[in-house]
Order: C-alpha cells, then structure tokens, then sequence
C-alpha cells in the first residue's frame, strides 16, 4: 500500500511539472510604472477587476493609468490580449471628455512599452497645467 501511495504522489507532481515551468503567463496583471513622468498603469486585462481608488462608480475596469500625488486618471474602458506579450486598449480620460486607443507590449518580465495609436493626445495634470505624454512611453515593473 506504501509503494502505491509514493507510486501516485510521483505521478501527480510529474502531471504538475508543465505548468510549472510555463510560469504565470499573466503579462498582463500588474503595476508598471514610468519615473520621469510619475504616471503608472495599474491593470488586470484577465479578470478586469480594477476599481478606480476614489472613483468607484465606474465599477471594475481592465484597469487605468493614473498619475502620482494626484486623482486624475485615464480609464481603461477596454482591453484585448493579443498573445502573450501584446495587448491593445481603449482609453478616456476621467472626464469622457477625451479618448485614444493604444498597444501595450511586453519587452520582458520588467519592461512594458505604451504606445498611442489612435486618437486625443494623452495627458495628465502637472504644477497646474496639462503635461502631454510622448506617444510612445516606457514603464517598469515595481
């Protein structure tokens, strides 16, 4: 009875073993962060659960990019995985005033790249002024 017992817990750790070496393949759940302009992307494109701090009426989002020491956000109305490492989303500002659509890229397990493609330039509220983002953004992993 021994050896049938050690005989399927071998059997049951080698069935685990394929997804334990894939990994987590949720490139897209996370809090990147670019420095230079202080502005993050808190998302979940899987299970779209993100709720905006102070802003709950929008209810659970695909996430949003927010902007440090500040309440304004763009909201991500929606978002596609593509593969792996590349996914395209839809965004409008706190206002729905403004609405641009983009890609997010995956370069490795720290380093993500926003892109604008279509749409209103993205900004953010800085020293009382609107401080336009380049199209093309690198944020890391904290």
């Amino acid at each position: 009875m021994n050896k049938r017992i050690r005989c399927i817990f071998v059997v049951f750790l080698l069935s685990l073993l394929p997804s334990l070496a894939q990994g987590d393949k949720k490139s897209f759940r996370a809090y990147i962060y670019n420095k230079e302009y202080q502005v993050y992307l808190r998302i979940n494109f899987y299970e779209q659960d993100i709720t905006v701090p102070g802003q709950e009426l929008y209810g659970q989002l695909p996430g949003y990019l927010g902007k440090e020491n500040n309440s304004f956000c763009w909201v991500i109305t929606s978002a596609t995985v593509k593969d792996e490492n590349t996914a395209e989303l839809s965004l409008t500002n706190d206002y729905g005033s403004e609405d641009l659509t983009a890609s997010l890229v995956r370069q490795n397990d720290s380093v993500y790249v926003l892109r604008q493609l279509q749409g209103s330039t993205l900004k953010v509220p800085k020293n009382g002024r609107w401080q336009k983002i380049p199209k093309v953004i690198e944020l890391k992993r904290r």
